[in-house]
């Protein structure tokens, strides 16, 4: 029998502190029904198409975790199908850490947040690093920089957790946006504040 997907996470060693803490049962119910998802369904291939940021964890050679931050313009990590993702990789501090540990240890993690409607996705793969391919770099840049190269990332297994403790914030546009707006719309109260006629109440004499 193949084992569940979220076997990529749900190691011995945490399967005992889920048993241990009351939670397996939980779980071992969810990989029965199917469990998590090792292809990208078109909703999250839509959600990522949204996202200007995510967090990408590697590991070094001496098994130390790295976790790097990677912006762009929306939509810039790209699904080019139902098992890979692709993102340009541009100059930045010149560290290569993250070059250098994919050298060593393909595996990889992506982690993707939606502040604003208190979502998270976590996906889990094997990244390799493309230098020379000017067909794929096409396909992923869509920016005037000048990219290095391209991060392809081969997705293995993806979850959605629940929104719980996610503190909600929006992007700097929408409160720019909503600003000009109460500002509006202060403008015209205090407008029609003065357009209004006064009214002076009757006074009859006792």
């Amino acid at each position: 029998m193949k084992p569940p997907i979220s076997d990529i996470a749900f190691t011995p060693a945490v399967k005992f502190q889920q048993e241990r803490l009351g939670s397996r049962e939980a779980y071992a119910s969810l990989e029965e029904k199917g469990g998590w998802k090792d292809r990208l369904s078109q909703d999250l291939k839509d959600f990522i198409a949204e996202r200007d940021s995510f967090y990408l964890a590697t590991v070094s050679s001496e098994g130390y975790p790295y976790i790097q931050h990677r912006g762009g313009e929306k939509g810039f990590l790209k699904a080019l199908d139902e098992t890979t993702l692709a993102f340009a990789d541009f100059s930045g501090n010149r560290q290569y850490i993250t070059v250098g540990n994919l050298s060593g240890n393909n595996r990889a993690f992506i982690f993707l947040m939606d502040y604003e409607n208190r979502r998270r996705v976590k996906i889990w793969g094997r990244a390799r690093i493309v230098e020379s391919d000017p067909h794929l770099m096409g396909r992923v840049v869509n920016s005037d920089h000048l990219a290095e190269r391209v991060i392809v990332f081969t997705v293995e297994a993806w979850d959605v957790n629940c929104p719980k403790h996610i503190p909600r914030r929006y992007p700097h546009d929408h409160i720019q946006s909503l600003t000009e707006e109460i500002k509006r719309l202060q403008e015209e109260n205090r407008m029609l504040r003065r357009e209004a006629p006064v009214t002076v109440p009757n006074r009859q004499k006792i």
